[in-house]
């Protein structure tokens, strides 16, 4: 059985999936899809912390489905924009775990991760995968991936 390690970056997948269709991404139906068949090593879904119910509610069913989930505090600057980023984060952990797993899956459409997504490949022999909204995911992401898989109706909510 192949090996699996998941990387969702939430927030990036929210606002593009609202975008494009107005609705919620289905981690459940992605889960199902995603790691049919193989092995999950590892998986994480990384998110901002805004310290509100609904959110905590959203945070246990990812935890449910089998991610760990990452929080980040929201913090609000004084000059009314907002800062919550993963990216570091996510590189990091993909860093770890491109070594010891047959493949690496991010859930997101943010074209900073095409140079991450070719040391995977080229460094460790590592399949990639992306997940992501047509038309909002990278160019350069899509083809820095082994894979990438359109995020469209049998994915949302």
């Amino acid at each position: 059985m192949k090996t699996v390690a998941i990387f969702a970056d939430v927030q990036n997948i929210y606002y593009t999936t609202r975008q494009s269709y107005q609705r919620h991404f289905n981690y459940a139906a992605f889960w199902s899809q995603a790691t049919d068949n193989r092995q999950v090593v590892a998986a994480f879904a990384y998110a901002i912390d805004k310290g509100d119910s609904k959110q905590q509610s959203f945070q246990k069913i990812l935890r449910t489905i089998g991610f760990d989930v990452k929080l980040k505090p929201y913090i609000q600057r004084s000059d009314g924009s907002a800062k919550g980023d993963w990216d570091v984060g996510i590189t990091l952990d993909v860093i770890e775990y491109a070594a010891k797993v047959d493949a690496i899956i991010l859930v997101s459409g943010d074209g900073d991760f095409d140079l991450l997504l070719e040391k995977a490949k080229n460094t460790y022999g590592t399949r990639t995968e992306v997940y992501g909204v047509p038309g909002l995911t990278a160019p350069s992401l899509i083809n820095s991936a082994s894979q990438f898989i359109a995020i469209d109706d049998k994915l949302l909510l």
